[in-house]
């Protein structure tokens, strides 16, 4: 006959059996919460051959979020402007913009970052003063003052023009269009190239119509 002592080992190993038993039935109740968003960052400008490390986090169905630290895919849209590291650090290549993205699995993110120019001083835009007669087209250029070399930054430089009215546009290449406005008086008006905080500027005047 057992002894109270060895009926208590008995119960008791029996009791743990069970528990572990319940223990990993119930582990198949709970399911890893899935992915289902990624939000990245941050949306940076930087000098060429600076850098700044990106962070995804994620959202997963059950409503949490966590910082991502591994298993990230990293792209860079635009390589020659912005590469990027398989850790996510970003390195400022030459003036542009680029998409950085992260992917795991189908789910993606990205944002945005901007490489400007190192030692730009002056942008001079050429011609400098010009006078047309509507409709027309003119082609304007850009150069820039860099560590004391000049550099063609015409693709480069955000373009604009101080009119309002419609009278004249001007695209991301610098490309000028004088539109035909009957009635309009002759015009003065102010083109812009600006990269960075720098900025050159050209008097344009249209003819009266």
């Amino acid at each position: 006959m057992l002894s109270s002592k060895q009926k208590l080992k008995i119960l008791l190993a029996f009791a743990t059996l069970f528990l572990f038993a319940f223990g990993a039935g119930c582990n198949g109740f709970f399911v890893d919460p899935t992915l289902t968003g990624l939000a990245v960052g941050p949306q940076a400008t930087i000098n060429q051959g600076n850098t700044v490390q990106m962070s995804a986090v994620g959202t997963y169905d059950d409503g949490t979020q966590k910082t991502i630290t591994s298993g990230l895919f990293w792209s860079s849209s635009a390589t020659d402007i912005a590469a990027i590291s398989s850790t996510g650090l970003v390195t400022g290549v030459s003036p542009g913009e680029s998409t950085i993205s992260a992917a795991a699995g189908t789910v993606n993110g990205s944002t945005t970052v901007t490489v400007t120019i190192t030692g730009l001083t002056a942008i001079k835009v050429d011609p400098t003063t010009l006078t047309v007669n509507a409709p027309t087209t003119h082609q304007y250029t850009a150069t820039g003052t860099v560590n004391g070399k000049q550099e063609d930054l015409t693709n480069i430089v955000t373009w604009a023009t101080s009119d309002t009215t419609g009278l004249v546009d001007i695209d991301n290449t610098g490309l000028v269009t004088v539109n035909s406005i009957v009635g309009t008086p002759r015009t003065q008006l102010t083109i812009t190239a600006t990269e960075g905080t720098v900025v050159g500027t050209a008097t344009l005047t249209v003819n009266a119509q």
